[in-house]
């Protein structure tokens, strides 16, 4: 091992900001498992009042609110009533998939700032109307990918973006789940529109993506299949039924810059993973372990592999670990959101890099339906 470079990439976790004195009015819209995460990171922070919540299915939005015993919040059946009648600063977009885009648009038409749950929507042409209503609002929009904030997948964009591995021409990634079905508005395309691809494969995506930064997609050669969602040999009876969306997706996609991206994501599959990530650069290559379910972090320590004086050498990078008072990846990814409307700032994961990793995968999904090569098409903003 070389320890200058080893050196290079050994890293201590920041400290979190303070917290500003303002009092931030937040609304939630979806109160399903996944806005747990969030009102439980907006609860430790002193500066948050959680004043509204609205869920279509009459009382949940009342029992969610109940069990975390928060007093003095309104409640609504709707996104637009709820937004027609509150004064907010912001709201974190906890629906399905299929309803991102308009909860997220009509809450910056109304001047809120908004924390919108992955996966940002569905369609291309969907996440350019968001960005158009955000242009217009002047609010802030930040896409909710807590991996984000995870010191491990920090370190994997310091590494590509030293230039220890020269010049990037090659991504292979992906992982999944040997068996890992959701239910509820996961597997249905009337409420979630995309599976894995969803749930999971756009973190995979962002993981990438992020660290090379965020090259436009020029091309998609897509594929997707579900053999094991409809089947009741893998999946509850019930749940096979409605099973109508992907469980596993796989393209081939030429980035800008003449970078190929080798991408595949499973809910279900008989291997334990389809691969390793490893960024393949001019000067060495970067192997990321796969994780089992996309907990937010990498599946153990990376090694780099390159050559030191002629000979050919790997650099193993050990993982990271958060510190005893670390809150998690839930709390940094709402606190980031809020210190940027505090301060001013940028959106902490802003919506012009999510638009690629969106455009991917709706162009996957598009040309898996032709069988063929596609040109990646993204409307002006």
């Amino acid at each position: 091992m070389s320890d200058a470079v080893l050196n290079q990439f050994t890293q201590t976790v920041e400290e979190e900001k303070k917290v500003v004195d303002k009092k931030f009015k937040i609304g939630i819209i979806g109160t399903g498992w996944i806005a747990e995460s969030h009102i439980e990171s907006y609860l430790q922070m002193e500066d948050c009042e959680i004043v509204a919540a609205a869920d279509l299915i009459p009382g949940k939005a009342e029992k969610f609110i109940e069990k975390y015993g928060v007093t003095g919040v309104n409640f609504y059946p709707s996104h637009k009533e709820m937004l027609d009648n509150e004064e907010l600063d912001a709201v974190s977009v906890c629906t399905y998939n299929k309803t991102h885009a308009e909860c997220t648009i009509y809450a910056l038409e109304k001047g809120v700032h908004v924390l919108l749950e992955k996966p940002m929507c569905v369609t291309t042409e969907e996440a350019v109307e968001i960005m158009k209503a955000e242009k217009k609002s002047g609010k802030i929009l930040s896409i909710g990918f807590q991996p984000r904030g995870d010191e491990n997948m920090k370190m994997i964009k310091k590494i590509v973006q030293s230039g220890e591995l020269g010049d990037i021409y090659y991504i292979q990634t992906g992982g999944g789940r040997r068996r890992g079905i959701p239910n509820s508005t996961f597997i249905e395309e009337r409420t979630a529109g995309i599976g894995a691809m969803g749930d999971i494969g756009c973190y995979s995506l962002d993981m990438v993506l992020n660290a090379v930064g965020y090259p436009k997609p020029l091309t998609v050669s897509g594929y997707t299949s579900a053999f094991f969602g409809p089947n009741p040999m893998y999946n509850t009876p019930a749940d096979a039924a409605r099973f109508n969306v992907e469980d596993f997706a796989a393209a081939f996609v030429r980035l800008e810059g003449g970078i190929i991206l080798d991408f595949r994501i499973a809910w279900a599959m008989h291997p334990d993973t389809p691969g390793d990530t490893i960024i393949f650069g001019t000067k060495g290559a970067l192997r990321i372990p796969s994780t089992e379910c996309w907990n937010g972090s990498t599946g153990g320590p990376m090694t780099i592999y390159h050559d030191v004086a002629g000979e050919r050498v790997e650099t193993i990078i050990p993982e990271i670990e958060a510190p005893s008072n670390d809150k998690g990846l839930f709390y940094k990814k709402v606190r980031s959101f809020l210190d940027a409307i505090a301060e001013g700032g940028e959106a902490p994961v802003p919506s012009k890099e999510i638009l690629y990793n969106q455009a991917i995968i709706d162009h996957i999904v598009k040309s898996s339906a032709l069988g063929k090569e596609i040109e990646v098409v993204i409307p002006e903003i």
